[in-house]
């Protein structure tokens, strides 16, 4: 049984997975204005994925009969100084939705709600995912900053990037 306090929780993440979609959104947007449509694309698809991923919450405390509840999203940045400082932020943004999700373990756990730890452990698997690609493509972006044709190699490598929903 999901306690309240667990909804509540729950219904934080799903906004924090919102406001992650939109902050990427945002990136985006910087990056079309940036003339790196690679770079936008790649954001746009990190976009869907957090959205889907807001929606798996939804989806889950509607099974569970619980109450989801919508709060405002924060606005992101829209700018930013460089390549290098979006990928930067993109990697401690995943850092801290790392922490979020481990804190909703161990809430489930304190709870001894072994469905919803059962439930969180694919978004503990999909962090590391998400944070072995963010630190990857910082690495990337780094080496590529000096030099303005690594960078174009890079935006056209990130182009290819294909949204793939995640399974059920």
């Amino acid at each position: 049984m999901v306690s309240e306090k667990m909804q509540d929780a729950l219904n934080k993440q799903l906004n924090a997975e919102l406001y992650s979609a939109y902050l990427y959104l945002a990136m985006s947007a910087y990056f079309e204005d940036s003339n790196l449509p690679g770079f936008a694309n790649w954001m746009k698809i990190q976009a869907q994925e957090e959205l889907s991923h807001g929606m798996k919450f939804y989806d889950y405390l509607i099974r569970r009969g619980k109450r989801v509840i919508l709060d405002e999203i924060e606005k992101p940045a829209s700018t930013w100084e460089s390549p290098l400082a979006v990928f930067e932020q993109v990697l401690s943004h995943e850092q801290k939705v790392t922490g979020l999700i481990n804190q909703l373990v161990d809430l489930a756990q304190d709870e001894k709600d072994h469905a919803t730890n059962n439930f969180l452990q694919w978004f503990v698997a999909e962090q590391v995912e998400e944070e072995e690609t963010a630190g990857g493509l910082l690495q990337k972006v780094r080496l590529a900053s000096t030099s303005p044709s690594s960078l174009l190699m890079l935006d056209n490598e990130l182009s290819q990037r294909v949204y793939h929903p995640p399974a059920e």
